[in-house]
Order: structure tokens, then sequence, then C-alpha cells
């Protein structure tokens, strides 16, 4: 249990402290092309034309809820152009969510804009936590929740609105959740999941928020993210 325990903290560490290097590996494959970029999901059709077959993937619709500043936000509108990582909470759960939200500060922390380093991605990424216990979890409260994680109001937003909206956009649009339902108090299983959006709202990768190695993972496909434009250019 110990050497688990030690294996989690100092996964945590590389996240926070070891992502320039990240970026620093990826950008040399980047320059040879080389590079893996982060799968699609969510396929929803095979297009043929001029003999060549063209996948075309789910694009994620907009949903507005309010944010911890009580301020109306839109994920297609107030966030377009930013890569977004969106989680999963309730401010009364006890265990899942403060671990779950102390990693996804680590991402925070990880990204945060440091003009000494390369790693200056503050206004390329954005943090969506959103509540599954809307009735309860106010703006004001997510206010005081969010301070308790050190989040950055600018670039990491706690999220609340209609429980039917929220449900549905887990469940239909992100594709987390589980079956039906009708947005009633027992109708969503609580998911620890983070779910990665490009800048298209595709999907690119989903990750156990509460592992290290996966959230290590997580912030990789956010650099490669971010250089993906560029890629693409230099294969043309």
């Amino acid at each position: 249990m110990s050497q688990r325990s030690n294996k989690r903290f100092l996964g945590g560490l590389a996240v926070a402290f070891l992502l320039p290097l990240s970026f620093y590996f990826i950008a040399r494959f980047l320059s040879k092309d080389k590079i893996h970029l982060p799968g699609r999901y969510g396929v929803e059709r095979v297009d043929s034309a001029a003999g060549g077959r063209d996948t075309v993937y789910h694009k994620i619709g907009d949903i507005t809820l309010t944010n911890q500043l009580g301020e109306q936000v839109s994920l297609n509108g107030t966030l377009a152009g930013k890569i977004v990582v969106i989680s999963f909470f309730f401010a009364d759960c006890p265990v899942i969510c403060p671990k779950l939200n102390k990693n996804v500060a680590l991402l925070q922390k990880a990204f945060r804009k440091n003009p000494k380093t390369a790693n200056n991605l503050d206004n390329t990424v954005h943090f969506l936590s959103i509540t599954i216990n809307p009735e309860k979890d106010t703006f004001q409260a997510l206010r005081l929740y969010a301070d308790r994680f050190g989040a950055n109001h600018d670039h990491w937003w706690f999220l609340t609105g209609d429980r039917k909206t929220i449900y549905d956009f887990a469940r239909n649009e992100l594709h987390v959740g589980a079956g039906p339902g009708d947005g009633g108090a027992e109708d969503f299983d609580h998911s620890q999941q983070l779910v990665l959006l490009d800048k298209d709202r595709i999907i690119r990768g989903y990750y156990n928020g509460l592992d290290s190695l996966e959230l290590r993972k997580c912030a990789d496909d956010m650099v490669l993210l971010t250089m993906e434009k560029e890629h693409k250019r230099k294969k043309r």
C-alpha cells in the first residue's frame, strides 16, 4: 500500500513539474514529422468520395451553464477555439471528487502561464468541472468550493445549471454515465473520467482522473493538441 501511494505521489509530481519536458520532446518529434496525435472518438459516419473514405466524427453540441462567478457561459461560444477538459463532481462528495479535483488542480498548475518557459498555454487550455447536484451546488457555493482547490477563475470553471440539461449533455454528447434517464436525483452514474475536447469539439481522449499515469497521458495529449495545426501544415 505504501509503495502504491508513493507511485501515485511521484506520478502527480511528474504532471506538475515535468510537463516542460513533454514540450521539449514533443517539439523534437514534431520537427521530424514523427508525432502521433491523440485519436478521435465518436464516429458518426464514413463518407466515400472520389475513391476515398472520409470518417466524420461527432462534434460536441453546445451547452450554456453558470460558472462560479455567476456568469452565463457556453462551451462553443464563450470557449470557442480552446482545448477543453471536462469532469463531473458534486461539492458534498466525500472521497472521489476531492481527489479528482486535486488532480485537475495539478493539470492547471502544469499549464499555468510562465513567460520563462515554453508551456505558455493558459489562453489555449480551459478546465470545466460540472456539478451533478445543481440544486444544491449554487454558483455561490461553487465559488467557495473552487477556492478550496486554488482554481484560476479565468481558466477553470465550476459550472451549475439545469439538472436535465447537464445529464443529457454528459450522457448524449460526452457519452459518460450509464443508460437513458430522466434527470432524477438518482439518475446519473458518477464518473471520475476526464474528457478531452479539441478546438473543433471532437472528443480526443477519456482518462481516469484518479490515476496519476492517465493524468500524465491527459497532460501530454493536451500538449499535442496545441501543436496539431502546425503538424498538419508541415505534412502538406
